[in-house]
């Protein structure tokens, strides 16, 4: 839906928790497995609204089970705004301290954005931008296992070009029937189809993994030196294809690395072969951030804010989207496990670097945007 926080602003007497309540209960009732909207746009400063909704958010992610909440904090256009880094950094402790007793769930249904699409239809990030039509058909399509078994019928013979072009007409076919299940759902329920976002996104189940692709491109495990090259062509593929195959694509388009949701990632990252400054850099050419990442539960607000801020500049200068996702284990250290069940799936903490940013995250301010952001 809409950004709740939008809707929060003209009803600032009210607890907008009333309205994740309320979410809840249209989710229960409709069948879905997660509803994205409870957010707010604060890129270049915070509203009366926007403030009360993100103070809200632990709250809001503990009483309910199907809610998600994003936030975006920075742009190409508008910079980042270091107040709201430093503000996330605390409700995400806040929220996994609230769900300790389930795993710390909370934070697991909780993301910040740079650059967050309108026409997102993947969660935990996806909500109604304002600038959508009052109702429509966005569509997720993922398949990385189609993707990786186009690559192991092709053998070991073809080269890196060959790859790419593998790739590329797989993700072609898989964006075409995408397109065509969009337009039937938009014809049955007479809403219009808005677009198509070929994602690789990847689940818990054996042969559903973006890591075994990039196995399959030839890497001993993911995170090993290439994993970044292969990402690299992997995302760049799967645009190619899709683009060729819809006239309305959006959203993300392009290849997912939330940890535990990928079986090739958990394996890597319990190995020790993957670890968060591998992601970070990973990040840089893939369509999302770090997702889907147990930390220490003993990780400070500061270190967390830290995270944001350079996942956040990484898709400022690059004019991407950039997000963090990531779990505080409370009452965990580097090595245990942690595990939410279903498509959030299950996996190690992973070690981060303890060394504090805190003077720097309490400046607060806004980090000016890039010069690639005047294009007028």
């Amino acid at each position: 839906m809409t950004p709740v926080s939008l809707i929060a602003a003209a009803h600032q007497a009210q607890n907008p928790v009333k309205m994740a309540k309320a979410l809840e209960r249209a989710a229960q009732s409709t069948g879905v497995n997660f509803l994205g909207g409870y957010s707010a746009l604060v890129q270049k400063g915070f509203g009366p609204g926007d403030y009360a909704l993100i103070e809200s958010i632990p709250e809001a992610l503990d009483v309910t089970e199907h809610v998600c909440s994003s936030v975006n904090i920075g742009s190409t256009k508008a910079g980042i705004n270091m107040d709201a880094v430093e503000k996330m950094g605390k409700i995400i402790r806040e929220t996994a301290e609230r769900t300790a007793d389930r795993d710390c769930i909370g934070a697991a249904k909780l993301v910040v954005f740079c650059n967050a699409p309108e026409d997102n239809p993947f969660m935990a990030g996806a909500f109604h931008g304002v600038g959508e039509p009052d109702c429509v058909v966005n569509v997720g399509v993922s398949g990385p296992g189609v993707v990786r078994a186009a690559l192991a019928k092709a053998g070991t013979g073809c080269d890196i070009t060959e790859i790419a072009n593998i790739i590329k007409k797989t993700a072609f076919k898989i964006t075409r029937m995408g397109q065509l299940v969009a337009q039937e759902a938009s014809r049955r329920l007479c809403v219009p189809y808005g677009i198509i976002d070929l994602s690789l996104a990847p689940t818990p189940a054996i042969g559903d993994s973006v890591a075994h692709i990039l196995e399959e491109m030839g890497l001993e495990t993911c995170g090993a030196h290439g994993t970044t090259a292969c990402l690299a062509l992997l995302n760049d593929a799967v645009k190619k294809g899709g683009v060729m195959a819809s006239s309305h694509v959006g959203g993300l388009s392009g290849a997912f690395i939330p940890v535990t949701e990928d079986a090739g990632m958990i394996h890597a990252a319990r190995t020790g072969a993957l670890s968060l400054t591998k992601l970070e850099a990973m990040t840089a050419v893939c369509s999302v951030g770090l997702d889907m990442i147990a930390i220490p539960g003993d990780t400070s607000s500061e270190v967390i804010s830290g995270i944001i801020a350079d996942e956040a500049a990484i898709g400022m200068v690059n004019s991407k989207t950039t997000a963090v996702r990531v779990i505080p284990a409370i009452g965990k250290k580097a090595g245990d496990e942690l595990s939410f069940g279903g498509l959030l799936g299950e996996g190690p903490v992973m070690e981060v670097n303890p060394c504090s940013p805190a003077k720097f995250i309490h400046r607060g301010g806004r980090i000016p945007a890039p010069l690639q952001s005047l294009k007028n």
